[in-house]
Formats: structure tokens, C-alpha cells, sequence
């Protein structure tokens, strides 16, 4: 069992160490997120967000996934925060994308940015598919397809006070779902 989850580790820290510049990796994710059909709305209308520039994914049986991302309260970085996923079940590749969790309010924000947050089983999730040929969505969200990264046609709406966008970078994985996802935020001061 060990195993399987030291070969995730070392395609997570492969595929973070191929991401671009630290400085310019959360603009650069905010913007495709900013040009990306409906997801660009949210930002207007949002108390907060957490922005992942990369998460990298990795499974066959068991799986995993850890990324590194940024929380902005009203378009200012508040805090830092980690997601760390473990799976189990039919699953099988290796993928890098992008996410970004939209919290409607401040109890929605509050609530994400406790101590040990986890979505559950029904939390959804609308794959943005620039650039893709078909669209995945899990829980009832759909998702288009576009001809590139910044005019995704995209189908979103707030669940439980969030919503939950992500987009490709690369690879190919059966199973694109949240549940399971936990986090770790830590406040700057």
C-alpha cells in the first residue's frame, strides 16, 4: 500500500515543479479562470475564493492528489492553504489541473477556511474543457467546449455557499471528483 502512494508523491512533486514561476502562477490561474465563460461572473459576485494554479492527480486503484493555493477575501490574499486528496476504487492515470473554489458568503467562507474542511461525497465540480473535445461534470453541473483556454463556455452554479471550477493542464484520469478533498489553511498576518 505504501508504495502506490510514494509513486503519487513523486508525480505530484514532478508535476508542481514543472509549473510556472511561483510569482506569476496565481495571476496567471486567476486570469484563465477571469476569461473562462460563466466562471468569470463569480468573481463579481463572491465574498472569496481559493485559487489552485496546480494540483496533480495520480491513481491506479489507490490514488492521491496534493496542491498549493492562495484564499482571497474580497480580492485580497488573506491566507495560504494545502489540498491533499486520497481515493479508493476504479481509477487509473495521471493528470495536473487547475482549481478554483468560489465562496459565496462569509458564512460559506468561514466555514471553508475552519480548521480541517473536507467536501463530501456531493460537493460538484464543472470541468472547464478549453481546448478539449468533450466536457466532464460530476453532481448535475455540466460543462462546454471551447476552441481555447480563454473562451471556455462553462454551466456553474453555487452549492452549499460554493462552487467549484477546475481545468485541465495535462494528462489523462478516469474519476474527476472532489469528494475527499481536505484542507489545510493557514491566516497571513
Amino acid at each position: 500500500m505504501r508504495k502506490p502512494l510514494i509513486l503519487v508523491a513523486t508525480f505530484v512533486l514532478a508535476a508542481l515543479s514543472f509549473s510556472s514561476a511561483w510569482a506569476d502562477k496565481f495571476s496567471d490561474t486567476t486570469h484563465v479562470f477571469q476569461q473562462a465563460g460563466q466562471s468569470s461572473t463569480f468573481f463579481n459576485n463572491s465574498y472569496g475564493y481559493a485559487v489552485f494554479p496546480t494540483i496533480g492527480k495520480a491513481g491506479i486503484g489507490i490514488g492521491g492528489a496534493y496542491g498549493t493555493g492562495r484564499v482571497y477575501q474580497q480580492s485580497v490574499h488573506v491566507g495560504d492553504i494545502s489540498m491533499t486528496q486520497v481515493s479508493l476504487g476504479f481509477q487509473l492515470g495521471a493528470q495536473g489541473f487547475s482549481q478554483i473554489i468560489f465562496l459565496q458568503d462569509k458564512r460559506a467562507f468561514d466555514e471553508f477556511t475552519g480548521s480541517n474542511f473536507e467536501f463530501g461525497a456531493d460537493a460538484g465540480v464543472v470541468v472547464i474543457t478549453a481546448g478539449a473535445q468533450a466536457g466532464v461534470s460530476t453532481s448535475g453541473s455540466s460543462a462546454g467546449v471551447s476552441g481555447g483556454k480563454h473562451d471556455a463556455n462553462t454551466a456553474g452554479e453555487y452549492y452549499k455557499g460554493m462552487a467549484i471550477f477546475t481545468v485541465a493542464k495535462g494528462g489523462l484520469m478516469f474519476d474527476m471528483k472532489v469528494s475527499g478533498q481536505k484542507f489545510d489553511y493557514k491566516a497571513i498576518h
